[in-house]
């Protein structure tokens, strides 16, 4: 497995950030170009990152989510879509355990590719944090609902908007770069995530609770959104799948940041960036680590550091004119991305139709 996440890159973006026109930076615009293109992901190291602020931010997550499930229950607002404050486990339900075309592709998978079959919602809580500005003119209330500030947590905002802040920059850093490396404006890509709906969206599970190694904390799924950026987390358990359907566990080198390509950038791109499959199931090497965590007086949880970066709801996607004279483009017919957003929460059951009234 290790093998095969060479071929994703490990782009330096220092020189990107210092000067976007010399010829060191135009290279490293290029390997990201490629490795979305190839693999679906690229890494990141980018030098403003800092791992205080990832720590405090992973901290603050697992003292939350070791609260007693009444403390948490309250930051719940299923009225919203979920689309703030806590999910509960139990709630999200991946495509894998439902889609008849998903099933019979993981069936069809050989064995060591294959995804944890998944019965049912997943048993991982999540908690969503709105990063960045809300736009003026909001057509899709519900995807821009104002934030829930749990109550035992005074140092919430600060840290969850420092740490938010600083992954959604480098994800922005990256969309510039992409945008370079296929040959448009710089601002391509990115213009179009100003005002989106972007949400720093930690997952949690108890691997006191949920021990069975291979059990899926997030069944297999794709994201529905632009690009996912993830820190690392202090427990391994996340897998992808690059392009060529090969399954690989993901880590990622201190220091560094991970971006995989959602379903809106596939959009964008004509399929020529496809929208990464991933799934976190329970390893031993977890399990191991939560007893030890425990033993010395912190919480067992797994924490995802997770930014789910968005197109604001009121855009186009439309495939961008590099893609858009390929033979594929006719399967990307111009869809708001408000609508798109919609469309998969319905599937995912997260979009609740009373909610409208």
């Amino acid at each position: 497995g290790c093998r095969r996440m060479e071929r994703v890159a490990c782009v330096e973006i220092a020189a990107f950030l210092a000067d976007d026109t010399s010829a060191e930076a135009r290279a490293a615009c290029a390997e990201v170009a490629r490795s979305l293109e190839e693999t679906g992901i690229v890494i990141l190291r980018d030098p403003r990152v800092s791992e205080a602020a990832s720590s405090s931010f992973l901290d603050l997550l697992e003292d939350y989510f070791a609260q007693d499930e009444a403390a948490k229950r309250a930051d719940e607002r299923p009225e919203l879509h979920y689309q703030v404050g806590t999910t509960p486990e139990g709630v999200e339900v991946p495509i894998s355990s439902w889609s008849e075309a998903c099933i019979g592709q993981m069936a069809a998978m050989p064995a060591e590719h294959r995804p944890s079959r998944v019965n049912g919602a997943d048993p991982k809580w999540r908690f969503f944090w709105r990063i960045g500005e809300r736009p003026p003119d909001v057509y899709f209330e519900d995807l821009n609902a104002a934030p829930v500030l749990p109550s035992a947590f005074p140092q919430w905002r600060e840290t969850m908007d420092g740490w938010g802040e600083s992954m959604l920059r480098a994800v922005t850093s990256c969309a510039q770069m992409a945008a370079i490396g296929w040959g448009m404006p710089r601002d391509a890509i990115s213009q179009m995530m100003e005002w989106g709906p972007h949400l720093l969206a930690p997952t949690a599970s108890d691997l006191t609770k949920h021990t069975q190694v291979g059990l899926p904390l997030a069944g297999w799924h794709n994201d529905l959104n632009l690009l996912t950026i993830h820190g690392r987390s202090r427990y391994p358990g996340l897998h992808a799948w690059l392009r060529d359907g090969s399954r690989v566990p993901v880590s990622i080198p201190e220091g560094c940041l991970l971006v995989q390509a959602g379903q809106q950038m596939e959009h964008l791109t004509a399929g020529a960036v496809q929208a990464g499959m991933h799934e976190v199931v329970v390893t031993a090497e977890a399990v191991g680590r939560a007893s030890r965590a425990v033993a010395a007086g912190r919480p067992g949880w797994r924490i995802s550091s997770t930014l789910f970066a968005h197109v604001a709801s009121s855009r186009t996607l439309a495939p961008l004119p590099p893609f858009a004279r390929a033979a594929a483009a006719a399967a990307y017919p111009p869809t708001q991305a408000g609508e798109q957003v919609m469309g998969v929460l319905r599937q995912i059951k997260l979009f609740t139709p009373h909610a409208q009234a």
